[in-house]
């Protein structure tokens, strides 16, 4: 399955293209890999994504190509969330 279409599927994030966009920009790694959106996902793969300020670390757990919102979470696993402060200038 393709990282844009899990991520949507997954409702990690809500629109396929915006999980088109942060994956094309490098933000998200694959097994400690850049992944553009077109990248396989398979199940047992590390996804560690950076949402400005939030770094969350996931590991695949299922893959099914359509979920209600009741079962979503069912398809990986939240292995961390770290958050990051910004320098503040003063």
């Amino acid at each position: 399955m393709r990282l844009d279409k899990f991520l949507k599927v997954s409702r990690i994030i809500k629109r396929r293209p915006v999980a088109k966009e942060i994956a094309d920009k490098g933000r998200i790694l694959i097994n400690d890999k850049v992944a553009k959106s077109s990248t396989d996902v398979a199940v047992g793969d590390k996804i560690e994504i950076r949402f400005g300020n939030r770094t969350v670390q996931l590991a695949v757990k299922n893959l099914r190509d359509s979920t209600k919102k009741e079962d979503a979470a069912e398809m990986y696993t939240t292995l961390s969330e770290e958050y990051t402060q910004k320098d503040k200038f003063i």
